[in-house]
């Protein structure tokens, strides 16, 4: 319809134009002169006006299409002086703005929708091209990684060059495993990714999970496993020798009473050495019976009883109770706290075990050094988590042994029994926590728990 008066409008102002002229020519022969020069004004202000016409609804066209072109659906259209026939033509370019409006306000919507969820999800997302140029990385992986911004992959060297070359060089469909020494904290990264075109870039999509605390766990569960079936295995063993030796060595007294009445005769002496050598089993099955006892403690943990605890006041009480020994051994001991106020939710029966058996094992340690020292400390680290140190400057751990100290039943003391680091472990897991050690032998080692 709008087309039809458009047309209509051109060829009525196009024959107008042409009576104009076919009036200018016919003036011309006549014996005026000022009527001509009208006439010919006249065409020439209906031409001006036929073009702007035209002109008019050739630059609101094209700037219609530059609207759709460039995604600007904040104009509108209005042709004024026009006509009624281009009423429509306006109209209908005012409602396909509006629809497009519609249409871009829903995909922002869904794209906010979208963010909020990459932004907000506990899981680290990093979206980067093949060269490393880094398109998205949400809040989780900033704080994993504990940076800011990342313009490229190859900024995380500094962290990691395992990490680095994992990211790059993963396959789709695969898992990579990677661990990561930041400071106070050990990262256990499980890594995975996908890939995916966006406006002809190829992006590589990674999803990052620190699996630390699962891996522990998982460790745990297996060694309790394995503890469950050794006492099981062990008891059933133990019990009946422990029981014939005892009736053994009294059917042996028996006999060396009544011993003149035997139709057989028992030298005293051979009667003696059953003696000694039931009471020496028997010994050794209550010794390895009690053995058991101990490592059952790694499955009967009591239930965390969490509460809110000053750290100052646990450093305290362990300072009190180790006291006599560290001045007898001329130890220097300090245990600051950043800041004095620093608070703690966990059980304090518990976390005081674990730090007695880690002081303990620093005095083992700093035995026969010149200047012996003891450093336990509590502190905020970067991630924000409450991190504690014992520190001592003793024999240390050599590498190869580094990696089994939390293991049941491992220990490198002639009389130790292995248990105090694993139960340690076990009791950082039920707070959710973590402890690692590090160590540079004859200078330096740290016990870290971190919370």
């Amino acid at each position: 319809m709008v087309y039809k008066k458009y047309r209509f409008n051109i060829v009525f102002r196009l024959l107008l134009i042409t009576a104009t002229i076919y009036l200018f020519v016919y003036m011309l022969e006549s014996r005026f002169f000022l009527t001509p020069v009208l006439i010919a004004a006249l065409v020439l202000i209906q031409v001006i006006y036929l073009f702007r016409y035209i002109d008019k609804t050739n630059r609101d066209l094209a700037s219609f299409l530059e609207s759709i072109r460039f995604s600007e659906f904040t104009r509108s259209f209005k042709i004024e002086g026009m006509g009624s026939s281009f009423d429509e033509l306006s109209k209908a370019f005012n409602d396909v703005i509006n629809d497009f409006q519609v249409i871009r306000g829903e995909k922002e919507e869904h794209y906010q929708y979208l963010h909020s969820i990459v932004e907000n999800t506990d899981v680290s997302i990093i979206g980067f091209q093949k060269d490393g140029t880094v398109e998205l990385i949400n809040k989780a992986a900033k704080k994993l990684l504990q940076i800011t911004s990342l313009k490229n992959i190859q900024a995380l060297q500094h962290l990691s060059k395992e990490l680095v070359d994992t990211l790059l060089n993963l396959k789709p469909g695969v898992i990579g495993l990677v661990k990561v020494q930041d400071e106070d904290d050990i990262l256990q990264l499980a890594i995975s990714s996908s890939e995916v075109k966006v406006k002809n870039k190829l992006i590589i999509l990674a999803t990052i999970k620190n699996i630390q605390t699962v891996l522990e766990e998982q460790e745990t569960q297996a060694w309790q496993k394995l503890i469950r079936v050794l006492t099981h295995e062990i008891m059933n063993s133990i019990t009946p020798i422990a029981s014939i030796t005892s009736t053994l060595e009294m059917m042996l007294n028996s006999i060396a009473k009544d011993d003149q009445h035997a139709t057989y005769h028992i030298d005293p002496e051979d009667i003696q050495e059953f003696k000694q050598a039931l009471k020496t089993i028997g010994k050794r099955s209550n010794g390895l019976m009690h053995f058991v006892n101990t490592y059952r403690n790694l499955t009967r943990i009591p239930k965390p009883n969490f509460r809110i605890i000053k750290i100052i006041d646990i450093f305290k009480e362990i300072k009190s109770l180790m006291l006599e020994e560290i001045k007898v051994k001329n130890i220097e001991f300090s245990c600051p706290v950043y800041p004095a106020n620093l608070e703690l939710f966990a059980d304090e029966k518990l976390i005081e075990q674990v730090l007695i058996n880690l002081v303990k094992n620093s005095i083992h340690a700093v035995e026969n050094k010149e200047n012996p020292k003891i450093t336990m400390k509590a502190y905020k680290n970067k991630r924000g988590r409450v991190t504690i140190h014992v520190i001592d400057n003793g024999q240390g751990i050599l590498p190869d042994v580094l990696d089994k100290i939390f293991i049941p039943f491992f220990t490198t003391k002639p009389k130790g029994s292995g248990i105090g680091l694993s139960l340690s472990r076990e009791i950082l897991r039920l707070h959710g926590g973590s402890i690692y050690a590090h160590s540079s032998p004859e200078k330096e080692t740290t016990f870290t728990l971190s919370f």
